[in-house]
């Protein structure tokens, strides 16, 4: 004979079962999403991600910052953030933009920052204050020696960096202390690695016999090659699929940095170097924004003597762009 179905009370459970079955399955199940009450008792969800994530996120954000304060407006959210904002995990993957302070804009806590980043092995923190320090700050053994560790590390435009101090002996001596060959050596790291500056130094210095055995082919080579990349990497910049170099945000520094101090020459306390320091001249190629660590450091120009070059590559720049129509002797 068939039984009779049981009847199943609101509660989940048989009716014939009574309290304990029923009240087990009736519970209430908890809630997945908890809400996490902050220290004014306004809902804080920061709180409740792990460390880790956090990180993460934070890492990834300073990897595709477009500006300083792009990483410094999400340490802003929170507390939590704001310290989390400051581990080497996060400042280590700042992007080039990330460091790329202004001029206008250098303050401690800037250097503070910059600091950081370099102390968290930023490639780019090294470099960009390494070129501020070396060429502005004019503390020139800690500027060279960040520049050292950021080429430690493969970075190119540090290596076009040592090769430029190596070729005007402006390591703290004078003209004895020019090293064209480790200057040549560095550029030839660094146009392995692609940089195009280093690239068209290295073919100056092939063509003119400076620092290595001439070879004029292989030097108009160099100088094509890099021509070449640089109308490429101008298109993708004109499209807005570039992103900014390293080079470009040290330069754009320096020049700024000149250009605000121009009225005022910075003091011994500033980071002008030491004695008078009114007659070091700036690179004459406008985009360059290297000032001279002595007298008559920089090689001028052989035909009227009023500009002055960094370097071979910089004078090739500067003759094409501006130079060509004021020197006298090509009048």
């Amino acid at each position: 004979m068939r039984r009779p179905a049981r009847r199943r009370s609101s509660l989940g459970g048989c009716a014939c079962a009574g309290g304990a079955k029923g009240s087990r399955r009736g519970r209430t199940p908890p809630a997945k999403g908890r809400k996490v009450v902050g220290r004014r008792g306004g809902v804080d969800a920061f709180e409740s991600l792990p460390d880790d994530l956090v990180l993460a996120v934070l890492a990834g954000l300073a990897e595709r910052a477009a500006c300083p304060a792009d990483l410094a407006a999400a340490a802003l959210a929170c507390s939590r953030f704001r310290e989390l904002a400051a581990h080497p995990a996060v400042l280590s993957r700042a992007s080039v933009a990330a460091v790329a302070v202004r001029a206008a804009r250098w303050s401690e806590a800037a250097h503070r920052f910059l600091r950081r980043c370099a102390a968290a092995g930023n490639l780019h923190a090294c470099y960009f204050l390494g070129m501020v320090r070396f060429y502005c700050l004019g503390a020139r053994a800690t500027g060279a020696a960040l520049l050292a560790r950021a080429a430690a590390g493969g970075h190119a435009a540090a290596l076009y960096a040592l090769a430029v101090v190596e070729f005007n002996g402006s390591s703290g001596g004078g003209k004895a202390d020019k090293d064209p060959r480790a200057g040549v050596a560095l550029c030839a790291r660094a146009a392995w690695l692609g940089h195009v500056p280093a690239l068209r130094e290295l073919g100056h210095c092939l063509q003119d016999g400076y620092g290595a055995r001439r070879d004029a082919a292989a030097g108009r080579r160099l100088l094509l090659h890099a021509a070449a990349r640089e109308l490429l990497s101008r298109h993708y910049r004109r499209r807005g699929d570039g992103a900014e170099d390293d080079d470009d945000a040290a330069s754009r520094f320096m020049v700024e940095w000149w250009a605000l101090n121009r009225k005022a020459p910075p003091t011994a306390r500033d980071g002008g170097g030491e004695g008078d320091d009114t007659d070091l001249r700036l690179c004459s190629h406008a985009r360059c924004g290297r000032r001279e660590t002595r007298r008559h450091e920089f090689r001028r120009c052989s035909a009227c003597g009023s500009a002055s070059y960094c370097s071979r590559a910089c004078q090739a720049l500067d003759w094409k762009r501006a130079h060509r129509g004021q020197c006298a002797a090509a009048r």
